[in-house]
């Protein structure tokens, strides 16, 4: 399946951190499943780390298409500081507090009402 035409779906920046690994469609919704790239948070810039362990995914839902819904399935990442053998993600705040929803689509959602 060619996957290029679904980067314009995305919300903006989302490339910078993610890549788009895979599209599933069906009759009333598609699905976008983003893996987060192995770059180390930059506050941890120059510490030993090993980025080999996921998050369970988190499903965030966007704007419809042509009356389908939208979701993004994230596939978020966390390292593991050598020094320390402690756990490190980065501080996502893609979805809106208190929703599933992008920012983007929960403030059009609230210009509605």
């Amino acid at each position: 399946m060619e996957l290029n035409g679904y980067r314009l779906l995305l919300p903006e920046g989302t490339l910078d951190y993610f890549d788009l690994v895979d599209v599933k469609e069906s009759l009333n919704e598609v699905v976008i499943y983003l893996e987060e790239k192995n770059q180390t948070p930059e506050k941890y810039a120059g510490q030993e780390t090993e980025g080999k362990v996921f998050y369970e995914p988190v499903i965030v839902q966007d704007f419809p298409l042509r009356g389908k819904k939208v979701f993004l399935n994230l596939l978020l990442r966390r390292w593991i500081l050598k020094s320390s053998n402690e756990y490190i993600s980065r501080n996502w705040r893609m979805v809106a507090q208190g929703t599933r929803l992008t920012h983007d689509f929960a403030s059009f959602l609230k210009e509605l009402y």
